[in-house]
């Protein structure tokens, strides 16, 4: 069944940003003393270099090290990456058979949330109502992979730290991933149990110190994939722990509507509850019996916060519902923590992907002193429009949505035709030096372009960065790579042009140039993948949130394809600008009208055959950069540049005399009826070849 998830929560009017430290600049220590975990850093001087980092190791029965950084002149925490569980050792307990990945529907989130802010350092000891043992330990029985149980006692008697805490998200995520096919009460039980053990309220404060700021994104992601795939006994389902509570019921449009009741407890100040209302007009748009998940999360969002993914104060449990397509809106009811007649409640949904509150998704249908209402809509994902390769913000519009598909669909097939064209004609179109140089360019541009287009929509299947982070990076690399190399061989084929026209008496020999082309056209586009990936992703600054490609508000990682990408257009403006007046200068001076009519034509068609293949429209995407909100500027890169490889085709092979006579020469030679259509010139005098006779 096709299942998404839409989230809803309640949140404060007021957003509080605490300051975050600076990335390391220098190691001050190494060493570690006995005592206090923090001795080693504490104990030194005073810290002058304000955004320095202090590295030390874990004491001896931890892995991992812990970092202080220099903020006010004195060393403070900043991550804590000290563990004691083996999480390979426990997943592989209940992973020996066969791997199978889960066939559950797309996940999407956003959810609601809880004021709780944890200072100081983190707490190293047992949560208290977390931690009580879950079955027996039956390391070698065959119910362990039935139902997890035989890892919960490990998992349940470590101290919840932040080391551990990152290790136990990771572990949940490679179950939700790998295992979560066909998810018993038994399966949902443990998983419960896992993750309430990081999400006890005694804890919270540990999220702060956890060296992945995601981590708290990654959990609800991992949890709603997991319970996604819940089976039902008896059309529902109720697993209840302190901190995670699931129930499923099974729906039909026959339903009358159904509703999901939390009551749960935070922090010892008694219970907070949450309402979730499917609405009966809603049911009736199901056409078959289908089913809905609801989780609450009383601690989430205090730990959301806690991790500085996106501050704020939250007054309500988390609750993330899982539906069917077909349904589009609920109603959530919250009750507040703070009841204060004077703060103003808020409804919105939290975008894992985007890592972000979406004040869009939710709306306020009531509030008073106790409680608030919210009428939520899920928003579907959208497809990655085209102009993200350059614009810094990603716009929702369905006609981004539409060219970016139809124009990328289209450019795919006609590279590939283009190519075949290529293959075809080869030996008849290559007997010159510059033909050959010609042609070699534009075999690369082509083939560097349609794989640039593949893996475009390839990461945009791998939208969520969150669950499948290292195949983003990967994806992201290579589209870096490959959209550079078709800027560097778009470079290369102007320079081919200039040297046609301005450097007649020079020549190049076939070795030289297909040795030179290559170190620009590939050598170029790697250096430069290289340097970013192995310069921003340390700091996490490699990938955007909500998509695969370049960051741009932590690291600028984007400029890294702007600059080159722009500097090349540039020089290839100018090469257009050369064109044009080679192509002009046989009209100054002669007066007759006809004369000036065929070389106006004969301008028109060189510059609007030259245009794509040096890749002149991506210039407009400085539009994208400087109003990054304009649909209008979005929409016409759009429109420019998802369809280069339907003009490559058109203008770079179609239009090309002796490309078509060769095409003719083949059909001929091999005694097959073949009809190909002249495209002819007006005045039928002059090729359509954009080297302007080299």
């Amino acid at each position: 069944m096709d299942v998404r998830v839409a989230h809803c929560l309640l949140l404060w009017a007021v957003h509080f940003f605490p300051a975050t430290p600076r990335t390391a600049l220098r190691v001050l220590s190494k060493e570690s003393k006995t005592g206090n975990q923090q001795d080693g850093c504490i104990n030194l001087i005073p810290c002058k270099d304000s955004g320095a980092i202090c590295i030390q190791p874990c004491s001896l029965s931890f892995r991992g090290e812990t970092s202080f950084v220099c903020k006010e002149r004195k060393w403070q925490m900043f991550t804590d990456a000290c563990a004691s569980l083996d999480v390979q050792s426990l997943f592989q307990r209940i992973s020996k058979r066969e791997l199978v990945p889960s066939s559950g529907g797309h996940v999407s989130v956003a959810g609601g949330h809880l004021p709780f802010v944890g200072e100081g350092r983190p707490v190293h000891g047992k949560p208290g109502d977390g931690a009580k043992h879950f079955g027996a330990d039956d390391r070698g029985n065959s119910n362990c992979r039935a139902d997890f149980s035989c890892i919960i006692p490990d998992i349940l008697s470590s101290p919840a730290i932040p080391g551990n805490i990152a290790d136990i998200v990771d572990l949940l995520k490679k179950i939700s991933l790998l295992l979560s096919e066909n998810v018993n009460r038994g399966k949902m039980q443990s998983y419960s149990k896992i993750a309430n053990h990081i999400l006890n309220s005694s804890i919270i404060s540990n999220w702060a110190f956890v060296r992945d700021r995601n981590a708290s994104s990654v959990l609800l992601d991992s949890v709603n994939l997991f319970a996604g795939n819940l089976l039902l006994r008896n059309e529902s389902e109720s697993i209840q722990e302190h901190f995670i509570s699931t129930k499923g019921y099974s729906i039909h449009k026959n339903t009358s509507g159904k509703s999901f009741d939390f009551s749960m407890e935070f922090n010892n100040t008694g219970n907070i509850t949450g309402h979730v209302v499917i609405p009966e007009e809603e049911l009736l748009k199901l056409p078959k019996t289908s089913k809905a998940i609801s989780i609450a999360f009383p601690t989430l969002g205090a730990i959301i916060e806690t991790s500085r993914l996106d501050p704020g104060f939250v007054n309500g449990m988390v609750l993330s519902v899982s539906l069917p397509e077909e349904l589009q809106h609920i109603f959530l009811t919250f009750e507040k923590m703070n009841k204060l007649d004077n703060v103003k409640a808020h409804c919105v949904g939290w975008h894992s992907t985007e890592r972000r509150w979406d004040n869009r998704a939710c709306t306020v249908k009531s509030d008073n002193i106790s409680s608030v209402v919210c009428i939520c809509k899920h928003h579907r994902q959208t497809f990655k429009s085209f102009s993200i390769l350059m614009s810094p913000t990603m716009l929702r519009n369905a006609a981004l949505d539409y060219i970016t598909r139809v124009g990328l669909g289209l450019s795919i097939f006609s590279l590939v035709l283009c190519l075949i064209i290529e293959t075809v004609v080869w030996h008849h179109v290559t007997k010159t030096e510059i033909t050959y140089m010609r042609h070699f360019c534009l075999v690369n541009i082509a083939t560097s372009l349609l794989i640039a287009d593949v893996l475009f929509i390839l990461a945009a299947i791998v939208h969520n960065t969150v669950l499948n982070y290292q195949l983003c990076v990967a994806a992201t690399f290579f589209l870096h790579f490959f959209y550079l190399a078709l800027f560097f061989w778009m470079f290369t084929l102007g320079l081919l042009i200039l040297y046609g026209l301005l450097l007649i008496f020079f020549k190049i020999t076939r070795s030289v140039f297909i040795a030179t082309a290559f170190s620009i056209g590939y050598g170029c586009p790697l250096v430069i993948s290289i340097l970013t990936v192995a310069i921003t992703e340390p700091r996490n600054g490699y990938l955007r949130s909500g998509a695969c490609w370049l960051n741009w508000c932590k690291t600028k990682a984007l400029l890294a394809f702007v600059v080159p990408a722009l500097s090349i257009i540039v020089v290839n403006v100018v090469v257009v600008v050369v064109v044009v007046v080679k192509t002009g200068r046989s009209s100054i001076g002669d007066g007759c009208k006809s004369q000036d009519l065929s070389n106006m034509i004969r301008i028109s068609k060189n510059v609007a055959l030259l245009t794509p293949l040096l890749g002149v429209t991506w210039g407009f995407g400085l539009a994208t950069i400087v109003d990054s909100h304009s649909l209008a500027f979005h929409v016409t890169f759009a429109l420019l540049n998802a369809f280069q490889g339907f003009f490559i085709l058109l203008f770079g092979t179609l239009l090309d005399r002796k490309t078509r006579e060769a095409l003719r020469m083949n059909c001929l030679s091999s005694k097959q009826k073949c009809s190909l259509a002249k495209i002819q010139d007006p005045n039928n005098s002059e090729d359509v070849k954009p080297l302007i006779r080299l």
